[in-house]
């Protein structure tokens, strides 16, 4: 079912196959050994060289990448990121692939910002790259959290296996397959595209049973309640869930965009989060607003870009099927409160900046033998500071503990 929604070619010649992991950070180990290992296979039939395989990414990959190069020595080539653009140029990846290439890897809803990289650009040029130098290095699809979003609500989008040098995809099953977590699909075009010594075969079960997989014993119970889903849902229902997603998303970017303080980096067309950053970082910043955020019972995490990006600070709110229209508008208006707290927070402190010398040293100034002022030193000043900021912060506690301990 999975490889259907994928567009695999399901001919009677032709059969996609695919293994159940443990989510997809399993499914992309899988699907990396499947193509070192076929690219060392083939350089070992030509008489060349199969000891430095790389992988093109993006610096915006999950971090299983880093552990799939890390573990199984494979050299991660990263395509750097660039302010306003928050994954892969598909031209620069391509600038990177040489001969020991084993495979470019595309995201199919970044973590960072849920946008969709350009797989369809990708395959074009890089089967232009592959006709010029004769190499045939191929494309894998992490598709995590958009695959179970893209062939439901943008179903026009080519990111799949109608595109020829897509040989392998993995998608979460407990992410937007609307599985509990534990679950995750790699699923190849063909046979061919896993090599068959990477397959075990058992029969002590009582008949041959196939198994590829970096795990050992483990449940079937999300196996059962994906296909419970599937079954249950079809394609009118996740379609159902998932254009709901993409309009609680709007509603709340919207709200956040009538603040007029932050500026908005996710896309509309993508995972249906919304990702901003604050237009001005004058008196605080989003890892204040994040930590602000938790005493009205939300985590909203803050985190900097990957290189080229690192000096970019993200907020990143999630849209799932139980997220709300309420719960949106409940979030913007909580956003709101906070950030009136920290713009009387730093009010305050502008204030007895302003009525407390920093730089002189001397604190008592006389005229004519008269004391005039005491002025305060830079260590006093800062004290005083520290002191209305922990002020404000045990008011917020005595405020959360009158409203049932909402932490």
């Amino acid at each position: 079912m999975i490889a259907h929604l994928f567009n695999a070619p399901l001919e009677e010649n032709e059969a996609a196959v695919g293994v159940g992991t443990v989510g997809s950070s399993e499914a992309i180990m899988l699907a990396g050994l499947a193509f070192k290992r076929k690219w060392q296979n083939k350089r070992k039939q030509e008489g060349k060289p199969f000891d430095k395989p790389n992988i093109v990414t993006g610096a915006n990959v999950q971090v299983c990448w880093e552990k799939f190069a890390r573990y199984f020595e494979v050299e991660l080539k990263e395509v750097k990121l660039s302010e306003g653009y928050y994954v892969m140029d598909p031209k620069k990846a391509v600038e990177l692939v040489d001969e020991n290439t084993i495979c470019v890897a595309a995201i199919l809803g970044s973590t960072l910002n849920g946008e969709f990289e350009d797989v369809k650009t990708l395959n074009d040029l890089l089967v232009e790259k592959n006709k010029e130098t004769g190499w045939d290095t191929p494309i894998h699809v992490d598709a995590a959290s958009g695959g179970f979003i893209a062939p439901f609500i943008y179903p026009e989008l080519e990111w799949d296996f109608r595109l020829p040098l897509v040989k392998s995809i993995n998608v979460s099953g407990h992410k937007y397959g609307l599985v509990y977590a534990g679950i995750g699909w790699a699923v190849w075009r063909s046979k061919e595209d896993l090599p068959e010594e990477l397959i075990f075969h058992i029969n002590y079960l009582g008949a041959d049973q196939p198994t590829f997989t970096l795990n050992f014993s483990k449940g079937s119970s999300q196996v059962i309640a994906q296909y419970y889903q599937l079954i249950r849902l079809g394609y009118e229902g996740y379609k159902n869930v998932m254009e709901n997603c993409r309009d609680n998303m709007i509603v709340l970017k919207e709200g956040l965009e009538k603040m007029g303080r932050f500026n908005i980096v996710s896309k509309d067309d993508g995972v249906p989060l919304v990702a901003f950053t604050l237009k001005d970082h004058t008196n605080f910043d989003e890892f204040q607003i994040s930590d602000l955020l938790r005493r009205f019972g939300w985590i909203v995490p803050a985190y900097s870009m990957p290189p080229d990006a690192q000096h970019i600070t993200v907020l990143r709110v999630v849209i799932r099927e139980d997220f709300s229209r309420t719960l949106a508008e409940r979030l913007v208006a909580d956003v709101e409160k906070v950030l009136h707290e920290l713009d009387t927070l730093a009010a305050r402190i502008r204030m007895i900046s302003s009525t407390s010398s920093v730089t002189v040293s001397e604190e008592v100034v006389k005229n004519n033998g008269q004391v005039v002022a005491t002025k305060k030193s830079a260590l006093e000043t800062q004290r005083e500071i520290t002191a209305v900021w922990k002020k404000f912060v045990l008011e917020r506690k005595k405020l959360n503990d009158k409203m049932n301990g909402v932490c």
